[in-house]
């Protein structure tokens, strides 16, 4: 019997959570995830502040990519980024606790469209990023046990 959509979502984040890496190091953390949608939290630590001191824009991109990451493989469908973009609305300071909501706009086929915000812990928006997906064919999970394939 299949998994429930919740219960996929979860089983999906855990399989690529297993590998990240990038996002480990940075001190990332899933707050949340749910189908088409995946919140991830990090703190702004001294080795990302830049030399105007406030959080180096790299880091805040890639805050949100991961969340966008996060939020299109929500599916089991494997899929990587085909673009993207970001706006800065306003900096991140040492030691702000940096939190971005992605969420999917419109999932096609191939193709997904997901709008991911970057805000600080006085809930003060920082970022908005828009990602584009490509779905590359294959799946995260089994559907039946949860058990990685990747």
């Amino acid at each position: 019997m299949a998994m429930d959509a919740q219960t996929l979502a979860r089983a999906c984040a855990d399989a690529m959570w297993a590998d990240d890496k990038a996002s480990a190091a940075l001190g990332m953390q899933i707050e949340s995830i749910s189908p088409g949608e995946a919140v991830l939290s990090m703190t702004v630590r001294d080795d990302m502040v830049n030399g105007h001191a406030i959080c180096h824009g790299g880091f805040i991109f890639t805050l949100a990519d991961s969340a966008f990451a996060f939020a299109c493989n929500s599916d089991n469908h494997s899929a990587v980024a085909s673009g993207a973009r970001i706006d800065f609305l306003a900096p991140g300071h040492l030691g702000d606790q940096l939190t971005a909501r992605a969420r999917q706009l419109t999932q096609g086929r191939r193709t997904g469209v997901y709008d991911v915000e970057v805000s600080n812990q006085d809930g003060r928006r920082i970022a908005v990023f828009r990602g584009n997906s490509h779905r590359l064919g294959g799946q995260l999970v089994n559907e039946t046990t949860g058990e990685s394939v990747l």
